[in-house]
């Protein structure tokens, strides 16, 4: 199943030893999110902006008025909230997660904070519902790594950019820290690089300036051309 985009997803998982990811390309760990108020707590801690850096990633990534953002595994909107902001109201956040009890989050909080831009997207696990051509970048915050088969779905996202459009990924480095994940749940920058190249996307962009997390930004095969590596 598609988790959300949670940072702590897998540290109430069951134990389990997941296949390899670069054999499979399937989620490194399953998970229930219907526990709302719960995920609330966790994935909107204040603490959490010290490191996770929204602002910086959103700058990073040239979230700019007027753009069409994804924001798939949207969990209870931490970032959608700030990129809604960052597009403005001529601009469109579609917050897509595949928990119905999120997706209600994600409305009433849209709702609240008066952000019409902000919609939210219920989708099955194996699609992510994007308009044709209809979006200019992709967000995906700690949920690359809960998709299964991933190489089919990366089709799905390239069909639902616009030309130009990206994804970026941002997920948790291995390593001893005192939030995310199991190592055996993550996948490195590497492994996600070489499963986006498989598919025939290109790197175009790379920022490790986060304490835990890398950023990763892609281009469709269409595109990859002139990508750099």
């Amino acid at each position: 199943m598609l988790a959300t985009a949670l940072f702590l997803a897998a540290l109430a998982a069951p134990a389990a030893t997941p296949a390899p990811a670069e054999e499979n390309h399937d989620a490194t760990i399953h998970h229930s999110f219907d526990d709302v108020s719960k995920w609330v707590g966790v994935f909107d801690d204040p603490g959490r902006d010290a490191w996770q850096k929204p602002d910086a990633v959103i700058d990073v990534l040239g979230i700019a008025p007027g753009m069409t953002v994804a924001d798939l595994g949207a969990g209870t909107g931490y970032f959608s909230v700030r990129v809604a902001k960052a597009v403005g109201d001529k601009g469109k956040v579609l917050a897509i997660d595949v928990e119905p009890k999120l997706v209600d989050y994600l409305k009433e909080r849209a709702a609240k904070a008066h952000l019409a831009q902000m919609v939210a997207v219920l989708a099955p696990t194996d699609d992510p519902k994007l308009p044709a051509q209809g979006v200019d970048l992709v967000l995906i915050v700690d949920t690359w790594h809960h998709i299964d088969d991933r190489l089919h779905y990366l089709a799905k996202l390239a069909a639902g950019l616009k030309p130009g459009g990206r994804v970026a990924v941002v997920d948790f480095k291995k390593g001893d820290f005192p939030v995310g994940p199991p190592d055996a749940h993550k996948l490195e920058a590497e492994a996600v690089t070489a499963e986006f190249d498989a598919a025939g996307w290109g790197l175009a962009k790379q920022w490790d300036e986060l304490p835990y997390q890398y950023v990763l930004v892609f281009t469709p095969p269409a595109a990859s051309g002139g990508a750099s590596h």
